[in-house]
């Protein structure tokens, strides 16, 4: 049984000889260069950030109330004014009043006439003819004797008597003063005005702790020995890769929290504060106030009248015509019809003298005038009303002094910018876990000198390669310094590649 085992484990050996001595797929077949799978890390960035350490916050500054001394004129008593009657003035007025109006007296004038004697023609000229006679005929006329007139009869006034009221005396107003009227009056007055009185505290903060996340929680490839019991002659059988969570890393961070203000005291920012109402501060004065300004009451005195009578033109004297006809009478007179045709012989007219009445002038009127009759009276005639002269009384005045109020109380606030903290963290770029074929150097290549320069490089980069220090053997101490380099730099992990050799600065 045991001989059976034996045999087992080493066929199994053998075929593990023969895997792990060929190439897996994807692996880089490069004549001449050695690659070996390295585990491929998460790769980070360090972030600078600010973290709110304070919030912004307003500082509050008071500037207290300014005042001032203020005298000043206060009234005691005030201004009003006294009046005193100046009474009214007359004068003795004399006029003409009428005791009969003006009229006219018409007198008639009668017609005028005079006498006129005139040669009136009685026979006309004419011709005598020696054959043919002329002719003639009797006419009769009608002769004016008298021209036609007028005759104007007077028609004499009319008056009727009136009775009247004169006025004797005009009426006029008496004056009487009426003085003002005053009251003791006590009152309060201002002293000092009402304000208030501003108090500032800061306002409470609390310290605070909060834990800021500097690099998230991932996943890694750890090598892990295996089971003791594995029965590869290869060390390297016996590891296996396990990928394991690491945690996030965290930091935590001490910052002020505004708490605010204490009960009764206001808000204002950063700071608080609280008003207290200043009471305004009186005191009394009196004085005399004018209830009722001085008036004046006016008493009537009636105007005086007496009675006159005179005679009042109702109408006016006219005078009223009537007209007279002119007088005519009849005369006959022989009157040529046709004159002799031949030998005229020259008969000279003949002429007659008539006398009659010829009018002048038209009867007509004359007017006389009558003037009006007046007598003298005497009455009072008013020149000024009464009146009243005032002569103003000052106000009285005195000096009280108190506290004005030139600004209150103002709350100035200043911005107070929020308080930071510069915070520096990892930041996942790239997830790894997970291996890749890189580089290596190859075993051969592993030189004393190469190892020394690993060594010389970790070692001044702060990595420690073990207490004999650079000693050409690349030992565990060497080995563990150069992966927690590789961990820190973001580098595959497993081998001594190219890359990390770079980053070392070893050539």
């Amino acid at each position: 049984m045991r001989k059976l085992n034996l045999i087992l484990t080493t066929m199994l050996l053998v075929v593990s000889v023969i895997a792990y001595a060929q190439p897996e797929a994807g692996m880089p077949n490069e004549p001449g260069k050695c690659y070996a799978k390295c585990l491929i890390q998460d790769q980070y960035e360090t972030v600078t950030e600010q973290v709110l350490v304070k919030d912004a916050s307003t500082r509050v500054s008071v500037t207290p109330a300014v005042y001032e001394t203020v005298t000043e004129q206060v009234l005691e008593r005030e201004g009003s004014t006294t009046l005193s009657v100046v009474p009214a003035q007359f004068e003795t007025v004399t006029e003409q009043v009428l005791e009969k109006e003006a009229s006219t007296i018409l007198s008639a004038t009668p017609a005028r006439w005079e006498d006129v004697e005139e040669t009136v023609l009685s026979k006309e000229a004419y011709t005598t003819l020696k054959v043919i006679p002329a002719q003639f005929e009797t006419v009769t006329e009608q002769v004016l004797v008298q021209e036609a007139g007028s005759r104007v009869s007077i028609v004499p006034a009319v008056y009727e008597t009136v009775t009247e009221q004169v006025l004797v005396k005009e009426g006029y107003s008496t004056l009487s003063v009426v003085p003002a009227q005053y009251e003791t009056v006590t009152e309060t007055v201002l002293v000092k005005e009402a304000g208030s009185r501003i108090e500032t505290r800061p306002a409470r903060y609390e310290t605070q702790q909060e834990t800021i996340e500097t690099a998230p929680a991932t996943t890694k490839w750890v090598k892990k020995r295996a089971d003791r019991n594995c029965l590869s002659a290869d060390p390297n059988d016996c590891l296996v890769w396990c990928l394991v969570e690491v945690p996030a890393q965290y930091r935590t961070v001490t910052k002020q929290v505004r708490v605010g203000c204490d009960e009764g005291w206001t808000d204002n920012g950063a700071d608080c504060t609280k008003e207290t109402p200043m009471e305004a501060q009186y005191k009394e004065r009196t004085y005399q106030k004018l209830v009722s300004p001085a008036t004046t009451t006016t008493n009537t005195v009636e105007p005086k009248y007496t009675t006159r009578s005179y005679q009042k033109l109702v109408s006016p004297a006219t005078t009223t015509t009537e007209p007279i006809e002119a007088r005519y009478e009849t005369r006959s007179y022989q009157k040529m019809v046709s004159p002799a045709r031949t030998e005229v012989t020259e008969v000279p007219a003949q002429y007659v003298t008539r006398k009659y009445k010829k009018l002048v002038s038209d009867a007509g009127s004359t007017s006389a005038n009558v003037d009006a009759k007046y007598g003298s009276r005497s009455y009072q005639k008013l020149v000024s009303d009464a009146t009243t002269s005032s002569s103003n009384v000052d106000a009285r005045y005195g000096s009280r002094s108190y506290q004005k109020l030139v600004s209150a109380a103002s709350v100035t606030t200043t911005p107070v910018d929020a308080q930071y903290k510069t915070v520096s963290r990892r930041q996942l770029v790239k997830a790894g876990g997970f291996t890749e074929w890189r580089e290596v150097v190859c075993g051969n290549d592993v030189t004393p000198e190469l190892v020394r320069a690993v060594q010389n490089a970790l070692m001044s980069r702060g990595y420690d390669v073990g207490p004999a220090g650079a000693d050409n053997v690349m030992g565990a101490d060497t080995k563990a310094a150069l992966v927690k380099f590789q961990k820190d730099n973001g580098l595959p992990i497993g081998s001594l590649d190219f890359e990390t050799l770079r980053a070392l600065g070893v050539k």
